[in-house]
Protein backbone atom coordinates (compact mmCIF):
# COMPACT_ATOMS: atom_id res chain seq x y z
CA UNK A 1 0.00 0.00 0.00
CA UNK A 2 1.45 3.54 -0.87
CA UNK A 3 0.92 6.09 1.44
CA UNK A 4 0.96 9.50 -0.38
CA UNK A 5 1.98 12.24 2.52
CA UNK A 6 -0.38 15.30 2.02
CA UNK A 7 1.08 19.48 2.58
CA UNK A 8 0.03 18.88 6.21
CA UNK A 9 2.45 16.01 6.47
CA UNK A 10 -0.05 13.15 7.37
CA UNK A 11 -1.55 10.52 5.32
CA UNK A 12 -5.41 11.18 6.16
CA UNK A 13 -5.80 7.98 7.66
CA UNK A 14 -6.82 6.54 11.46
CA UNK A 15 -3.96 5.95 13.99
CA UNK A 16 -3.46 10.13 14.32
CA UNK A 17 -2.16 12.01 17.10
CA UNK A 18 -4.24 14.74 17.88
CA UNK A 19 -3.41 17.80 20.36
CA UNK A 20 -6.28 20.06 20.79
CA UNK A 21 -4.99 23.77 21.78
CA UNK A 22 -7.09 25.76 24.52
CA UNK A 23 -9.10 28.08 23.21
CA UNK A 24 -8.52 32.30 23.73
CA UNK A 25 -11.17 34.01 25.35
CA UNK A 26 -12.42 37.55 25.89
CA UNK A 27 -10.93 38.90 29.61
CA UNK A 28 -11.41 36.28 32.26
CA UNK A 29 -13.88 33.36 32.36
CA UNK A 30 -15.68 31.85 29.33
CA UNK A 31 -15.85 35.43 27.67
CA UNK A 32 -16.03 35.18 23.57
CA UNK A 33 -13.80 32.79 21.66
CA UNK A 34 -11.23 34.69 19.69
CA UNK A 35 -9.06 31.88 18.22
CA UNK A 36 -8.88 27.93 18.29
CA UNK A 37 -6.12 25.58 17.11
CA UNK A 38 -6.35 22.03 16.67
CA UNK A 39 -3.02 20.50 16.09
CA UNK A 40 -2.58 16.85 14.04
CA UNK A 41 0.44 14.72 13.29
CA UNK A 42 -0.20 11.70 11.32
CA UNK A 43 2.49 8.91 11.80
CA UNK A 44 0.90 5.43 11.77
CA UNK A 45 -0.07 3.40 8.59
CA UNK A 46 -0.48 -0.07 7.58
CA UNK A 47 2.60 -1.95 6.93
CA UNK A 48 3.92 -2.68 3.31
CA UNK A 49 3.96 -6.64 2.39
CA UNK A 50 6.01 -7.09 -1.21
CA UNK A 51 7.79 -10.49 -1.24
CA UNK A 52 9.49 -10.75 2.42
CA UNK A 53 9.68 -6.95 2.74
CA UNK A 54 7.70 -5.79 5.91
CA UNK A 55 7.68 -1.75 6.15
CA UNK A 56 5.85 1.52 4.80
CA UNK A 57 6.64 3.70 1.89
CA UNK A 58 5.68 7.23 1.70
CA UNK A 59 5.59 9.25 -1.21
CA UNK A 60 5.46 13.03 -1.10
CA UNK A 61 2.87 14.72 -2.97
CA UNK A 62 3.68 15.73 -6.62
CA UNK A 63 4.06 14.17 -9.60
CA UNK A 64 8.26 14.44 -9.13
CA UNK A 65 10.12 12.80 -9.76
CA UNK A 66 11.63 12.16 -6.20
CA UNK A 67 14.62 10.96 -4.73
CA UNK A 68 14.33 7.53 -3.10
CA UNK A 69 15.84 6.67 0.53
CA UNK A 70 15.50 3.48 2.27
CA UNK A 71 15.45 4.16 5.98
CA UNK A 72 17.13 1.52 8.27
CA UNK A 73 15.57 2.97 11.81
CA UNK A 74 15.65 -0.61 13.29
CA UNK A 75 16.38 1.32 17.44
CA UNK A 76 15.11 -2.10 19.52
CA UNK A 77 13.70 -3.68 16.60
CA UNK A 78 10.26 -3.13 15.34
CA UNK A 79 8.92 -0.13 12.55
CA UNK A 80 9.08 2.91 13.04
CA UNK A 81 7.64 5.57 10.92
CA UNK A 82 8.17 9.05 12.01
CA UNK A 83 11.76 9.60 10.54
CA UNK A 84 10.57 8.39 7.33
CA UNK A 85 7.31 10.45 7.17
CA UNK A 86 8.93 13.79 8.16
CA UNK A 87 11.23 12.88 5.58
CA UNK A 88 8.94 12.17 3.09
CA UNK A 89 7.33 15.83 3.54
CA UNK A 90 10.67 16.97 2.54
CA UNK A 91 10.50 15.89 -0.89
CA UNK A 92 11.82 12.00 -0.75
CA UNK A 93 10.11 8.90 -1.27
CA UNK A 94 10.99 6.97 1.34
CA UNK A 95 10.27 3.17 2.37
CA UNK A 96 11.30 2.51 6.36
CA UNK A 97 11.40 -1.61 7.01
CA UNK A 98 11.71 -3.68 9.70
CA UNK A 99 13.78 -6.44 10.21
CA UNK A 100 12.81 -8.19 13.73
CA UNK A 101 10.23 -7.30 16.17
CA UNK A 102 7.01 -6.51 14.15
CA UNK A 103 3.90 -7.95 14.35
CA UNK A 104 4.65 -9.35 11.14
CA UNK A 105 7.92 -10.32 11.76
CA UNK A 106 9.81 -12.96 14.24
CA UNK A 107 10.72 -11.74 17.68
CA UNK A 108 14.05 -13.48 17.77
CA UNK A 109 16.56 -13.82 14.74
CA UNK A 110 19.92 -15.71 14.97
CA UNK A 111 21.38 -13.92 11.19
CA UNK A 112 20.91 -11.27 9.14
CA UNK A 113 20.44 -11.72 5.45
CA UNK A 114 21.22 -8.51 3.04
CA UNK A 115 18.58 -10.23 -0.01
CA UNK A 116 15.64 -8.96 2.23
CA UNK A 117 17.46 -5.59 1.98
CA UNK A 118 17.94 -6.33 -1.80
CA UNK A 119 14.44 -7.11 -2.03
CA UNK A 120 13.49 -3.55 -0.19
CA UNK A 121 15.61 -1.41 -2.47
CA UNK A 122 14.72 -3.01 -6.03
CA UNK A 123 10.72 -2.38 -4.67
CA UNK A 124 11.82 1.20 -3.95
CA UNK A 125 13.65 2.09 -7.07
CA UNK A 126 10.54 0.79 -9.19
CA UNK A 127 8.12 3.26 -7.57
CA UNK A 128 6.70 5.65 -10.19
CA UNK A 129 7.44 8.75 -8.58
CA UNK A 130 11.41 7.87 -7.83
CA UNK A 131 13.55 9.18 -10.65
CA UNK A 132 17.44 8.47 -8.82
CA UNK A 133 19.24 6.11 -10.46
CA UNK A 134 20.17 4.55 -7.31
CA UNK A 135 18.51 5.13 -3.72
CA UNK A 136 19.90 6.39 -0.29
CA UNK A 137 20.06 4.58 3.17
CA UNK A 138 19.32 6.42 6.22
CA UNK A 139 20.09 4.18 9.96
CA UNK A 140 20.73 4.71 13.28
CA UNK A 141 22.63 2.45 15.64
CA UNK A 142 22.58 -1.10 15.13
CA UNK A 143 21.23 -1.06 11.60
CA UNK A 144 24.05 1.37 10.95
CA UNK A 145 26.00 -1.68 9.98
CA UNK A 146 23.57 -2.97 7.74
CA UNK A 147 23.42 0.24 5.78
CA UNK A 148 27.18 -0.18 5.57
CA UNK A 149 27.24 -3.65 4.16
CA UNK A 150 24.16 -2.31 1.32
CA UNK A 151 26.80 0.46 0.46
CA UNK A 152 29.55 -1.91 0.21
CA UNK A 153 27.96 -5.16 -1.49
CA UNK A 154 24.96 -3.68 -3.50
CA UNK A 155 24.85 -1.80 -6.73
CA UNK A 156 23.06 1.26 -7.28
CA UNK A 157 23.06 2.86 -3.65
CA UNK A 158 24.57 6.65 -4.08
CA UNK A 159 24.21 8.00 -0.71
CA UNK A 160 24.55 6.13 2.93
CA UNK A 161 24.34 8.31 6.38
CA UNK A 162 25.62 6.46 8.95
CA UNK A 163 24.41 8.05 12.46
CA UNK A 164 26.28 7.03 15.92
CA UNK A 165 26.88 3.27 14.70
CA UNK A 166 29.68 0.57 14.86
CA UNK A 167 32.29 0.19 12.09
CA UNK A 168 32.13 -3.65 12.38
CA UNK A 169 29.28 -6.52 11.62
CA UNK A 170 27.94 -6.36 14.99
CA UNK A 171 25.29 -8.90 17.30
CA UNK A 172 24.18 -11.07 14.23
CA UNK A 173 26.06 -12.90 11.18
CA UNK A 174 25.58 -11.59 7.98
CA UNK A 175 24.57 -13.35 4.64
CA UNK A 176 24.17 -12.91 1.03
CA UNK A 177 23.15 -16.02 -1.37
CA UNK A 178 22.57 -18.02 1.45
CA UNK A 179 26.47 -17.86 2.60
CA UNK A 180 27.99 -15.74 5.16
CA UNK A 181 29.72 -12.96 4.25
CA UNK A 182 30.41 -10.94 7.85
CA UNK A 183 30.86 -12.74 11.35
CA UNK A 184 29.15 -10.98 14.38
CA UNK A 185 31.09 -8.69 16.54
CA UNK A 186 29.82 -9.48 20.11
CA UNK A 187 28.89 -8.04 23.41
CA UNK A 188 30.16 -9.13 27.28
CA UNK A 189 27.01 -8.02 28.78
CA UNK A 190 28.93 -8.83 32.04
CA UNK A 191 30.83 -5.80 31.88
CA UNK A 192 27.68 -3.64 32.59
CA UNK A 193 27.65 -0.75 34.98
CA UNK A 194 24.71 0.02 36.68
CA UNK A 195 23.93 3.44 38.01
CA UNK A 196 22.07 5.56 40.79
CA UNK A 197 19.88 6.26 38.42
CA UNK A 198 18.30 2.44 37.13
CA UNK A 199 20.08 2.65 34.26
CA UNK A 200 23.23 1.18 33.29
CA UNK A 201 26.57 1.86 31.54
CA UNK A 202 27.19 -0.24 27.90
CA UNK A 203 29.73 1.89 26.52
CA UNK A 204 32.17 -1.22 27.14
CA UNK A 205 30.39 -3.79 26.63
CA UNK A 206 31.13 -4.45 22.94
CA UNK A 207 34.08 -5.92 21.73
CA UNK A 208 36.81 -3.95 19.93
CA UNK A 209 36.32 -4.48 16.43
CA UNK A 210 40.09 -3.55 16.13
CA UNK A 211 41.55 -5.86 17.72
CA UNK A 212 43.42 -8.50 15.40
CA UNK A 213 41.38 -10.98 15.86
CA UNK A 214 38.67 -9.09 15.62
CA UNK A 215 38.93 -7.56 11.98
CA UNK A 216 37.30 -9.86 10.45
CA UNK A 217 33.81 -8.03 11.32
CA UNK A 218 35.16 -4.83 9.66
CA UNK A 219 32.43 -3.93 7.19
CA UNK A 220 34.67 -3.07 3.80
CA UNK A 221 33.28 0.05 3.29
CA UNK A 222 36.36 0.71 1.29
CA UNK A 223 34.76 -1.12 -1.57
CA UNK A 224 31.45 1.01 -1.95
CA UNK A 225 30.99 3.00 -5.01
CA UNK A 226 28.43 5.81 -3.18
CA UNK A 227 28.74 8.61 -0.57
CA UNK A 228 28.95 8.76 2.95
CA UNK A 229 27.94 10.80 5.77
CA UNK A 230 29.22 10.01 9.10
CA UNK A 231 27.84 11.60 12.34
CA UNK A 232 29.39 10.90 15.59
CA UNK A 233 28.05 12.22 19.11
CA UNK A 234 30.93 12.55 21.08
CA UNK A 235 29.05 11.79 24.76
CA UNK A 236 27.28 8.53 23.07
CA UNK A 237 27.57 6.44 25.97
CA UNK A 238 26.13 3.20 24.46
CA UNK A 239 29.28 2.74 22.56
CA UNK A 240 32.78 4.99 21.30
CA UNK A 241 30.71 5.75 18.05
CA UNK A 242 33.90 8.84 17.71
CA UNK A 243 36.27 6.44 17.26
CA UNK A 244 34.56 4.12 15.15
CA UNK A 245 33.59 7.00 12.57
CA UNK A 246 37.51 8.01 13.01
CA UNK A 247 38.54 4.59 12.19
CA UNK A 248 36.79 4.53 9.08
CA UNK A 249 37.59 7.68 7.73
CA UNK A 250 41.12 6.93 7.86
CA UNK A 251 40.40 3.35 6.47
CA UNK A 252 38.97 5.78 3.76
CA UNK A 253 42.12 7.60 3.27
CA UNK A 254 44.47 5.11 3.51
CA UNK A 255 42.39 3.76 0.41
CA UNK A 256 42.35 6.76 -1.75
CA UNK A 257 38.57 7.29 -0.89
CA UNK A 258 37.05 10.38 -0.99
CA UNK A 259 33.74 9.56 -1.01
CA UNK A 260 32.42 11.07 2.39
CA UNK A 261 31.90 13.94 4.83
CA UNK A 262 32.05 13.64 8.38
CA UNK A 263 30.54 15.55 11.57
CA UNK A 264 30.76 15.26 15.39
CA UNK A 265 28.48 16.67 17.67
CA UNK A 266 30.11 17.41 21.39
CA UNK A 267 27.43 17.30 23.99
CA UNK A 268 24.90 15.16 22.52
CA UNK A 269 24.18 11.51 22.87
CA UNK A 270 23.22 8.47 20.75
CA UNK A 271 19.73 8.76 20.46
CA UNK A 272 20.02 11.76 17.73
CA UNK A 273 16.49 11.94 16.05
CA UNK A 274 14.73 14.30 13.79
CA UNK A 275 14.60 17.51 15.80
CA UNK A 276 11.99 18.90 18.25
CA UNK A 277 11.13 15.78 19.78
CA UNK A 278 11.68 15.07 23.37
CA UNK A 279 15.25 14.57 24.93
CA UNK A 280 15.74 10.54 25.49
CA UNK A 281 18.71 10.10 28.23
CA UNK A 282 17.89 6.72 29.02
CA UNK A 283 15.16 3.84 28.06
CA UNK A 284 15.31 -0.16 27.40
CA UNK A 285 18.07 -1.97 25.24
CA UNK A 286 16.86 -4.71 23.64
CA UNK A 287 20.13 -6.75 23.27
CA UNK A 288 20.96 -5.27 27.12
CA UNK A 289 17.64 -6.65 28.09
CA UNK A 290 17.61 -3.61 30.72
CA UNK A 291 17.41 0.32 30.73
CA UNK A 292 20.41 1.79 29.54
CA UNK A 293 21.85 5.56 29.41
CA UNK A 294 22.26 7.17 25.98
CA UNK A 295 24.32 10.26 27.09
CA UNK A 296 24.30 14.03 26.16
CA UNK A 297 23.16 17.16 27.59
CA UNK A 298 20.00 18.58 26.64
CA UNK A 299 20.98 21.63 25.13
CA UNK A 300 23.94 19.95 23.02
CA UNK A 301 21.70 17.35 21.95
CA UNK A 302 18.87 19.54 20.84
CA UNK A 303 20.92 21.23 18.69
CA UNK A 304 22.50 18.56 17.31
CA UNK A 305 19.33 16.99 15.95
CA UNK A 306 18.49 20.55 14.14
CA UNK A 307 21.92 20.74 12.31
CA UNK A 308 21.86 16.87 11.69
CA UNK A 309 18.61 17.04 10.24
CA UNK A 310 19.35 19.81 7.62
CA UNK A 311 22.84 17.76 6.77
CA UNK A 312 21.01 14.77 5.81
CA UNK A 313 18.16 16.81 3.67
CA UNK A 314 21.21 18.46 2.11
CA UNK A 315 23.83 15.29 1.39
CA UNK A 316 21.13 13.01 0.42
CA UNK A 317 19.93 16.01 -2.38
CA UNK A 318 23.47 16.54 -3.05
CA UNK A 319 24.14 12.82 -4.38
CA UNK A 320 20.98 11.30 -4.86
CA UNK A 321 20.75 11.88 -8.79
CA UNK A 322 17.10 12.87 -9.82
CA UNK A 323 15.61 13.28 -13.65
CA UNK A 324 12.39 12.20 -15.57
CA UNK A 325 14.52 9.97 -17.89
CA UNK A 326 14.35 7.20 -15.08
CA UNK A 327 11.33 7.46 -13.91
CA UNK A 328 10.00 7.07 -17.60
CA UNK A 329 11.73 4.48 -17.94
CA UNK A 330 9.32 2.51 -15.76
CA UNK A 331 6.19 4.02 -17.53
Amino acid sequence: MDHTLESRGGSGRQGCGRAFEPGTHEGEGEGRMLAEATNERFLIGDGVKEGNICGVLFTPPGRGPFPAVLDLYMFGGGLSEKRASLLASRGFVVLTVALYGHDDMPRNIREVHLDYFEEAREYLRKQDKVGSKGVGVLSLSKSEDIALSIASYLPDVEATVWINGCCANTALPLYYKKSQILPALMFDLSKMIPTESGANMVKNVLHNPLAEEKKATLVPIEQAKGCFLFAAAEDDLNWDTKAYMDEMVERLKHHGKENFESVSYPGAGHYLEPPYGPYCPSSFHGVAGKPVLWGGEARSHAAAEVHLWKNIQDFFRAHLSSDDTHTKAKS
